[in-house]
């Protein structure tokens, strides 16, 4: 079997902006019409957006992003003025981590194994 995150948004354009063009996901499904529900793939993980105009984010981490170089992500993501809520550290729980925000506030947790 398999899981994926759902991330609830309130304004999905400029989600898929941020998931598609800066994090570099691909946009596989979509559902309504209006859009309101898409899924995005990049390599093994896979992420659900669902339209919720009200949503407001809380202090909860929504998702967790394993990748092959944290480091490498974190530098892309500071160069696009993505705002960093916890920033890069090696864990003494074997990775490499760090915590974004994306445009609506939701955190995504990313980690590499060390």
């Amino acid at each position: 079997g398999r899981i994926a995150a759902q991330v609830s948004v309130s304004d999905l354009p400029r989600a898929l902006q941020f998931y598609c063009d800066v994090l570099g996901f691909q946009k596989v499904f979509e559902n309504g019409d209006p859009v309101g529900f898409v899924i995005l793939e990049k390599e093994a993980a896979e992420l659900h957006l669902n339209l919720d105009r009200q949503h407001r984010a809380t202090h909860q981490n929504v998702a967790h992003l394993m990748v092959s170089d944290a480091t490498a992500l974190y530098d892309h993501l500071v160069a696009h003025g993505v705002r960093i809520v916890k920033g890069l550290r090696d864990a003494d729980f074997g990775l490499r981590c760090f915590v974004l925000a994306d445009p609506d506030g939701n955190r995504i947790d990313v980690g590499q194994d060390l």
